[in-house]
């Protein structure tokens, strides 16, 4: 098959990395694979060293005739057997695109839980021939609450890689960041956005460090937010507890040397960033929202908490930190239900059948 995926965002997060990880899967299986996005954006130069080819276009907005006219002209000189969009405005650049350039199947992969209105004013969402979901719950969300079709919406929930699964306990990794090897280690990993709710994190520092003196927080990951991030650190006195590692690419090393993995999040879709703390041995306490509880099963394969309540946050903390047995219980569990279910090729096998299957409907393959 020939694939273009197109990709807005300029960030190099859990969505673009699945974006990545489904380029690099299908061309390893032997079809064409190349993805559209903007000139400064991260995606462009992770592509290129794994081999993907790239076209750059402005996307200044949705409705940029521009760009939208040089990508039709891009589909039709390749033409795709499949377009596959991922960001608000690329699925109405790329959307659009692929339907003047007569592209056989289009499919929009939506990886936030946020709400889509089907309208005439929003006839985007009308065009994709399918829609793929990073988990049932955001499925659910879309066919109950949104109006879309059942049978126009499959979930394929994201795939964890293999290095993920080979993690071995490494204390002496901590060294790198400053931390002695001795002092327990706290792990948010995330690009630093709103949506990620660190503050809450934040919030639930003090109680921890009151249970666990000397214990650490690791802010691994970068954005928009870090300046206001460590602002905020230095407002709530907790500074000396908080470590901003910035943008990490070796995050199997830093689950390596981590205790407990902690997600804060306000909105999620499946978080790469909890499949892989899940994968690596490393128990976790998440926010019940998206699709994290479809893998962090409460009391099993993690603990759950409302989104906001850092009270509860610090406890959960203080619990997988306290009670090793229980922890590791949990860790061994999440990580059996990660390998079984979300396996990178699991989810590079149910989008390549999915692709298969709808080109075969159309009567394309």
């Amino acid at each position: 098959m020939r694939i273009l995926h197109t990709e807005w965002s300029d960030g190099l997060g859990g969505q673009e990395k699945r974006v990545l990880a489904e380029a690099r899967g299908l061309a390893e299986r032997g079809h064409s694979v190349r993805i559209a996005c903007r000139d400064h954006c991260r995606i462009k130069d992770e592509a290129s060293k794994i081999g993907i080819s790239v076209h750059v276009f402005p996307m200044r907005k949705s409705f940029d005739i521009g760009s939208m006219i040089s990508m039709a002209g891009l589909m039709r000189n390749m033409k795709p057997d499949i377009v596959n969009t991922h960001s608000g405005v690329d699925a109405w650049l790329g959307g659009i695109a692929a339907r003047l350039a007569g592209v056989p199947v289009l499919v929009r992969t939506r990886h936030l839980n946020i709400p889509l209105k089907r309208s005439p004013l929003n006839f985007i969402h009308y065009l994709p021939d399918i829609y793929i979901t990073c988990g049932e719950n955001m499925k659910n969300n879309l066919v109950r609450n949104c109006g879309f079709p059942e049978n126009g919406v499959v979930s394929i929930p994201t795939g964890v890689g293999s290095s993920f699964f080979q993690v071995k306990k490494n204390n002496e990794g901590r060294a790198k960041y400053g931390i002695d090897v001795n002092t327990p280690v706290v792990t948010n990993v995330g690009i630093l956005r709103s949506v990620k709710g660190h503050e809450v994190t934040f919030r639930a520092v003090k109680a921890v460090v009151d249970a666990v003196p000397g214990v650490k927080f690791l802010i691994v990951g970068d954005g928009p937010r870090r300046e206001a991030l460590e602002k905020a650190a230095g407002d709530l006195g907790i500074s000396e507890h908080v470590i901003f590692t910035g943008f990490v690419e070796d995050i199997p090393e830093v689950y390596s040397f981590s205790d407990v993995a902690v997600l804060s999040s306000w909105s999620e879709g499946l978080p790469q960033s909890l499949l892989q703390a899940m994968a690596a041995g490393v128990p976790a306490v998440a926010t019940r929202v998206g699709g994290v509880p479809e893998v962090a099963l409460h009391e099993k394969t993690g603990l759950l908490v409302e989104p906001g309540d850092h009270d509860a946050l610090a406890q959960g903390i203080i619990r997988l930190l306290s009670d090793h047995d229980f922890a590791a219980e949990v860790a061994g569990r999440a990580r059996d239900k990660v390998k079984g279910e979300h396996s990178i090729d699991h989810m590079i096998d149910q989008t390549e059948n999915l692709y298969s299957e709808i080109l075969s409907r159309k009567g394309r393959r």
